[in-house]
């Protein structure tokens, strides 16, 4: 089976994110110059960089508005964190994806705590076992091509401060993904766990580094 997604009018597009999947969850808290704070779900999202550390979410242009509140809230204050959703945080982060009025507080919805940040204004998710501050980056609109299409616009930052709650960092340092339980996203309303962990070493040596048996 082929389609052409430029052609074909009966393509149901949400197709694409069943097949690009699983994907990490944009858990994205953000606050307005008024003071006004936001948390939302986003489904696009995902790590540009580690050195730098760069993040990108993608919003989508709702119905009953200019721009989605995050993305407005960005726009005007240059900041936001992402806090890392996990399968024990499942029912808070669905509660947050809530079309709620511009104003209304999801962490209150949501019944979750709030933790100050360092390095920028909007609050971290508390029971988060990770947050990252970041500062933007830019944005870049998608314009719509064809008959359906919505503009969306996708928001760089970079990460200027890392949270990490201790009983999910190891003795070597790392972060425990597995213990952390992170939540993807699957199609439709479809979530799920990590499945099964394993490792493969890479059949490749990096510049500089020794391999096993030299």
């Amino acid at each position: 089976m082929f389609v052409d997604p430029r052609t074909a009018d009966s393509l149901n597009r949400a197709i694409f994110n069943a097949i690009v999947a699983p994907r990490p969850i944009g858990w994205i808290s953000s606050q307005g110059p008024g003071g006004a704070v936001n948390l939302a779900p986003f489904s696009h999202f995902n790590i540009v960089s580690t050195a730098p550390p760069v993040i990108l979410f993608s919003c989508n242009t709702p119905a009953d508005r200019a721009e989605k509140d995050t993305l407005a809230n960005v726009r005007a204050t240059g900041e936001f964190v992402f806090n890392l959703a996990t399968y024990d945080l499942r029912e808070a982060v669905n509660r947050t994806s809530t079309p709620a009025p511009y104003g209304t507080d999801e962490f209150d919805l949501a019944g979750l705590a709030k933790a100050p940040s360092v390095n920028v204004a909007p609050p971290r998710v508390a029971q988060s076992p990770a947050n990252l501050e970041c500062k933007l980056l830019r944005i870049v609109k998608i314009e719509p091509e064809r008959p359906g299409d919505t503009p969306s616009h996708v928001v760089f930052g970079r990460v200027v401060g890392l949270h990490m709650q201790d009983e999910f960092v190891t003795a070597a340092g790392r972060f425990d993904t597995v213990k952390a339980r992170p939540l993807t996203r699957l199609g439709g309303i479809q979530y799920a766990p990590p499945g099964p962990i394993f490792e493969m070493p890479p059949p490749f040596r990096r510049a500089g580094e020794a391999q096993a048996g030299d």
